[in-house]
């Protein structure tokens, strides 16, 4: 199992930051634009939750690419508390579903005028004997990878379409 925290910082103040995290048009220009999803679909969304379902293009071994197959994806399912100011989120692949588990959390805090840190805690746990250790740590890097690109477009979009 890994655990792991990544740390943002979003020029806006938490409201915005809110705002734009549940923004239609930014997560199809996100997910399908930033990180290069091959299919997106926002399912269902809330004012405090959402089902996205996607298929990334992974970037994995050979030994892991015959296990999960040429069209990995997941469906992430995600619940905003608004009296704790958490989004909580757990994802559900589409191939080694019982064996492969994702989940986190993501909160703001105040850094400084107009500015927010984005705090992300991700566990990731792989039960798949022989390559569990291998298929946690690329999920660790791609999962990495495309939180540190959300967090650069986050700031860039918010400068240009939600000044706040």
């Amino acid at each position: 199992m890994r655990k792991f925290t990544l740390t943002h910082e979003i020029a806006c103040d938490e409201t915005t930051f809110w705002k734009v995290f549940f923004d239609r048009e930014y997560n199809y220009a996100l997910y399908p634009g930033v990180l290069g999803f091959v299919d997106f679909e926002l399912q269902e969304q809330t004012p405090t939750s959402w089902r996205l379902k996607g298929t990334p293009k992974p970037a994995v071994p050979a030994v892991l690419a015959k296990a999960i197959g040429d069209r990995f994806g997941y469906v992430e399912t995600g619940t905003f508390d608004p009296d704790k100011r958490v989004w909580s989120f757990t994802m559900k692949f589409n191939s080694l579903s019982e064996k492969l588990h994702e989940d986190g959390t993501v909160r703001v805090e105040a850094a400084g005028e107009r500015r927010v840190k984005r705090i992300v805690d991700v566990t990731i746990a792989a039960k798949v004997f022989g390559v569990g250790g291998l298929l946690e740590s690329t999920t660790e890097k791609e999962t990495r990878a495309g939180w540190d690109k959300s967090g650069a477009f986050m700031d860039r979009w918010v400068k240009e379409h939600a000044a706040g």
